[in-house]
């Protein structure tokens, strides 16, 4: 068997993350998610990075919105990360993965606060280990943090297989010698991939 390692991103391959995923539930009209998106993902990257707190990011966001919206904006910073749809069909690979012996690894972009909540997520129990980008200030595509992750758990590259929605973070991976696909729930192609 060529893989050992799968390793997972965690938004679009675990769960669904989008737009109506984080804001659907927060607001009750198509104008208001639009002033809530733009409020919200400002500036998504750099509390993915970690260079941003948090709590200060989400506090900025409520003064971007309307008043009568800034409850809607302090209740989404709670609350969003344990609302997003799991993606079923991928945690029944991940279990049949698990079960035929593979290591199971998550590399995401996240910001701190997701990282401290994903447990929520009942399926994190399958996996091995995880990264997560802005606990160590370390963000895909670029090489540091796919380092961090073999270094961390001792893992050969050549028997690792990616699955990540953006190609730019799979390239990341070929790059430093491990296989990888762009998930589309693409499923079937990945279990011929991986000899299921």
């Amino acid at each position: 068997m060529k893989y050992k390692n799968i390793i997972f991103d965690f938004g679009n391959v675990l769960v669904k993350f989008g737009e109506q995923q984080v804001i659907g539930r927060f607001c009750s009209t198509p104008e208001d998610s639009a002033l809530i998106k733009r409020a919200i993902f400002y500036n998504w990257d750099e509390l993915d990075r970690g260079t941003i707190d948090y709590e200060e990011y989400m506090a900025h966001a409520a003064t971007l919105v309307p008043e009568r919206l800034r409850p809607n904006i302090r209740q989404l910073a709670r609350e969003w990360c344990l609302h997003l749809t799991p993606l079923e069909k991928t945690w029944d690979l991940v279990r049949e993965l698990k079960k035929k012996g593979f290591s199971l690894y998550i590399l995401s972009n996240a910001s701190t606060f997701f990282a401290d909540h994903v447990s929520h997520y009942e399926i994190t129990r399958e996996f091995d280990g995880m990264v997560y980008s802005a606990p160590i200030r370390m963000m895909k595509p670029e090489p540091d943090i796919y380092k961090y992750l073999f270094q961390t758990f001792r893992l050969n590259p050549e028997e690792c297989f990616f699955l990540d929605d953006k190609e730019e973070n799979i390239k990341g991976g070929t790059d430093l010698g491990m296989d990888g696909i762009v998930f589309t729930e693409n499923i079937s192609e990945i279990r011929k991939i991986l000899e299921l």
